[in-house]
């Protein structure tokens, strides 16, 4: 075995070792070039990083490695991106042609066709599990997709959580099943609120969203004292990014009619998204910022501190939110953004509240 031979066949290996049959690895080509290392004695004396380099191309080529091109190198000469994506492991068909064909009259399997890496006895047993189940679903009751997950696939969470669940991302998408006829529903998070006192549920049309504790507990005490912009009848307490979860849980619990839906939250990056995700995820429903709330924390630019580690500053969100201001109003946004500042929700208070009044 010549000596490209020994480096090629070690790479081959240790791509083969880590080679995943359903999701793609990365890996950092200096770890893998050390580790062969280790392994060949006369790895220097064999001109080994030439011979690494052109495993790394041949192996590149055959689609098995694709290069992350983000301007990293791992500084070698010819030199190679620093980090690669290992490709799925392709393996041969292994379902049953037959059962398959006993089961084409509800399910379409033309995606594990082109896919046969996801032909495993795992999702075979959630595929018949399934079909079962659309045997008599007609009589079934619309139950939790938690309920259903634990009944069908032995875990409440199957569908719902892809980081300890990844075959559970995108199974209804490939056998093409929805969750309807699962008889399934994606039930939302209750939230908490508050109804203006001498309220009823069919007074409910205005409606405040707050993302902060401290402020959904500031807005109570001025919505009792009929303090309160915009007279909402009721008063949600957001709490942060969960409100894109729960907001769905609204319409299980109101009546069906037009709402006019404020948000207001902190002046930072994390509050543009929150918002204009909502606006987003429920185009029929009347949602936009509570521009009086918001302006009056312009007014507050003294309190501004630092936007907290690890916001994702998403540029389009910005723009989306920003929009809704005045040109002077935006100026100043734009100023908090580029200095890498924030108005916390918390500089209103009923102290502060007075100076409006």
């Amino acid at each position: 075995m010549g000596t490209i031979d020994i480096i090629e066949t070690r790479v081959r290996g240790f791509i083969g070792d880590i080679q995943h049959p359903k999701q793609k690895k990365r890996i950092n080509i200096n770890d893998l070039e050390h580790q062969l290392r280790k392994l060949l004695d006369d790895y220097y004396e064999m001109d080994g990083y030439s011979l690494f380099y052109h495993a790394i191309e041949t192996l590149q080529a055959e689609g098995q490695l694709i290069p992350i091109l983000n301007n990293q190198y791992n500084g070698r000469t010819p030199a190679l991106a620093l980090y690669y994506w290992v490709n799925i492991k392709v393996q041969e068909a292994k379902w049953d042609r037959l059962e398959m064909m006993k089961l084409s009259d509800q399910f379409d399997f033309s995606y594990y066709e082109r896919h046969p890496q996801w032909q495993t006895k795992e999702e075979w047993t959630r595929i018949q599990n399934v079909y079962t189940f659309l045997q008599s679903h007609q009589e079934r009751e619309i139950v939790s997709v938690e309920e259903r997950c634990l009944e069908l696939f032995g875990h409440e969470k199957f569908l719902l959580d892809s980081d300890h669940f990844p075959d559970g991302k995108g199974f209804l998408a490939r056998i093409k099943i929805s969750e309807d006829k699962l008889k399934m529903v994606n039930y939302g998070e209750p939230f908490v609120f508050w109804m203006k006192q001498g309220k009823e549920v069919s007074d409910i049309q205005r409606v405040l969203i707050v993302e902060n504790l401290s402020f959904f507990h500031t807005s109570i005490k001025l919505l009792q004292a009929n303090q309160l912009d915009y007279e909402p009848e009721l008063i949600i307490y957001g709490e942060g990014t969960k409100i894109e979860q729960s907001f769905s849980f609204f319409f299980s619990m109101f009546p069906p009619k037009s709402y006019l839906f404020y948000y207001v939250g902190a002046l930072d990056a994390a509050g543009y998204g929150i918002l204009i995700r909502l606006i987003e995820k429920y185009p029929d429903c009347c949602i936009q910022p509570a521009l009086k709330i918001y302006r009056k924390m312009l007014e507050c630019m003294e309190q501004m501190n630092d936007q907290k580690i690890g916001q994702t500053q998403n540029i389009k969100y910005r723009d989306l939110f920003i929009q809704w201001f005045t040109e002077e109003e935006q100026a100043l946004l734009l100023q908090l953004w580029q200095e890498n500042k924030r108005i916390p929700q918390e500089v209103l208070t009923i102290e502060s509240w007075r100076r409006w009044m």
